[in-house]
């Protein structure tokens, strides 16, 4: 059904006229109602026309006409116009330049907004009753809230050239530190307001222990945190808080409640965790639920997500790959909402599983989600490494520093200790040959316990056994590790 063309027929010609004149003359506003206005909502032909000139020479140079500028357009931009409508639209911007329209110009800019954005809003509620049959809430959501926000803002951004010095005053981040000074120095003090951050590893590496690392510092930083899980439990998740916080193994936490108590109790900041099942919550769960803790009067500091991979895409994409970019996409958006950092996780795929340096070629799926964060570190720890409690920190994104940077770590998750070392100056392929000499050289000498035990054999069966022995391990020492 065809909808009936709205007009701004109620408010009269006087309205309409000055409405149009005004667009040409404050570009602000002209920017601010460009987002929701269309021209047919001009109810005389000759004003459509009169602000249409306007944004199709905005549109072309990149800025708007001034009024000499103008004037030549309408001697010479109209050549495709009836005569009669050349002769209106002239003869209205005549009228206009000797003052004659006394309409107050705020009662204009107010209700031609409003007006406008109430049309962009119903356009919405329409395309929302057609996605109600195959779309998904969040992608409802979305419709409805572009139509809220437009027109809303009427700067028109920063203006390189006239604003020079504000970009060299001195300003504060508002950083939160990640407890680790390492770190610190390269992002010039932490993460801050509206950034995200991001570790990637493998399975079983360590990515939830880092998080409550990162929470953890936050808390003793007299931040709220708040920690959104989608694989742990909350007790399973506050309890690591407690283990990285009093430094009391997780296996003794019971036997040493009181201490940990006594090392919690008196904390600057604060803790929530919030459970959701893995796929059950979208960004959208995330951004309703900060809602609910503001109107508690509860401010995030830090929000983490652990972790992004887990939660349900936005919208149904034909690629894993783009319903991923978008989740880091939202909680980019959710970090900038509440003016907080946030942090979260991804996974590696196979190739990173025992890597001893994880870069950003293992990212799992989508490559694009590096795109959006701000930081980005990978954490890889192979089997020896999970033996000894090290590993190592690939600093693989930075916006605030350097990057490509190697750490080495010590990591016991006994009790959530990670703490990371000074930049090592060995590259990756040189930390990669180094662990293979280690594993070769444990593979000699694991060769050598066997080939004694069979030689206490002393059975005539063992000497070909032995001898085949000695050819893994020559083969070994030529550098045939697979051997």
């Amino acid at each position: 059904m065809k909808q009936e063309q709205v007009t701004f027929s109620e408010f009269g010609k006087p309205f309409q006229e000055k409405l149009a004149f005004t667009i040409l003359e404050d570009s602000s506003f002209a920017n601010q109602i460009g987002e929701v206005l269309d021209y047919n909502f001009f109810e005389l032909n000759y004003l459509r026309i009169f602000v249409r000139k306007i944004y199709e020479f905005r549109d072309q140079h990149k800025k708007y006409p001034n009024k000499s500028t103008f004037e030549i357009i309408l001697r010479t931009g109209l050549e495709n116009e009836p005569e009669s409508v050349k002769e209106k639209v002239r003869k209205f911007y005549a009228s206009f330049l000797t003052g004659g329209n006394t309409v107050q110009v705020d009662y204009v800019k107010e209700k031609a907004v409003d007006f406008c954005k109430k049309q962009k809003l119903k356009e919405a509620m329409l395309t929302s009753v057609e996605l109600l049959k195959h779309s998904s809430f969040e992608e409802i959501r979305k419709v409805i809230d572009v139509a809220l926000k437009l027109g809303n803002n009427p700067e028109i951004g920063y203006l390189y050239n006239i604003q020079f010095d504000e970009r060299y005053e001195i300003k504060s981040r508002n950083i939160v530190s990640t407890g680790w000074d390492v770190i610190d120095n390269m992002t010039a003090g932490g993460l801050a307001n509206g950034e995200l951050g991001v570790v990637i590893a493998p399975t079983g590496a360590g990515k939830s222990m880092v998080l409550v690392h990162l929470g953890a510092a936050a808390v003793k930083q007299g931040k709220t945190v708040v920690h959104y899980s989608l694989e742990l439990d909350d007790k399973t998740i506050a309890r690591r808080y407690d283990s990285c916080i009093s430094g009391i193994p997780l296996n003794s936490l019971n036997a040493k409640k009181d201490f940990v108590f006594d090392k919690i109790k008196n904390l600057e900041g604060s803790l929530i965790v919030k459970e959701y099942p893995t796929k059950s919550a979208s960004p959208e769960t995330i951004r309703n639920h900060l809602s609910k803790l503001k109107e508690r009067g509860i401010e995030p500091g830090v929000i983490i997500v652990d972790y992004g991979d887990l939660l349900r895409p936005v919208s149904t994409r034909k690629e894993k790959r783009e319903e991923l970019e978008t989740i880091y996409e939202e909680l980019r958006a959710i970090a900038k909402e509440n003016n907080c950092p946030c942090y979260t996780a991804s996974q590696t795929n196979r190739t990173g599983l025992n890597e001893p340096v994880i870069t950003m070629e293992s990212i799992s799926e989508a490559f694009s989600k590096c795109f959006v964060a701000d930081f980005i570190f990978t954490v890889s720890r192979t089997i020896d490494d999970k033996k000894t409690n090290t590993g190592r920190i690939f600093v693989a994104k930075n916006r605030f520093g350097m990057d490509g940077v190697i750490c080495p770590i010590t990591m016991d998750t006994s009790n959530v200790s990670i703490k990371v070392l000074e930049p090592t100056t060995e590259t990756k392929a040189e930390i990669e040959a180094n662990v293979a000499k280690k594993q070769q050289k444990k593979l000699i000498e694991k060769y050598d316990e066997h080939k004694k035990e069979k030689q206490k054999e002393k059975k005539p069966a063992t000497l070909k056994n032995l001898q085949s022995l000695d050819k893994i391990k020559d083969s070994l020492l030529n550098g045939d590790v697979d051997a």
